[in-house]
C-alpha cells in the first residue's frame, strides 16, 4: 500500500521573487566585518617605499584598523550585503 505525497508548493517565478543585492566587489576586497559586526579596513602607507621607514612606524602600519564613522560603517556593510 503506498500513501500519495502531497506535492509542494509551486516556485514563484522570476517575476515574483524579490531581487537579491549583488555584493560590491571593491568593497569586499577592502573591508571585512568581524562576527561582532565591527568593519575592519586596512592601514595606510604600508604598501611601498618602506625603506625609508623606521621599523617603529611599519610596525604601526601594519595590520588592520576598525572603521569607526558610524556613517561610514553603516554604508560599508550595505555594499556588502550584510
Amino acid at each position: 500500500m503506498f500513501l500519495r505525497r502531497a506535492s509542494p508548493p509551486p516556485r514563484p517565478t522570476k517575476d515574483e521573487t524579490m531581487p537579491k543585492q549583488k555584493t560590491h566587489r571593491a568593497t569586499a576586497k577592502r573591508f571585512r566585518v568581524t562576527r561582532k559586526g565591527k568593519v575592519l579596513r586596512r592601514k595606510a602607507t604600508g604598501n611601498h617605499m618602506l625603506t625609508k621607514k623606521t621599523g617603529s612606524r611599519r610596525r604601526r602600519v601594519e595590520g588592520m584598523a576598525e572603521v569607526v564613522a558610524t556613517n561610514e560603517k553603516k554604508t560599508i556593510k550595505r555594499l556588502l550585503g550584510e
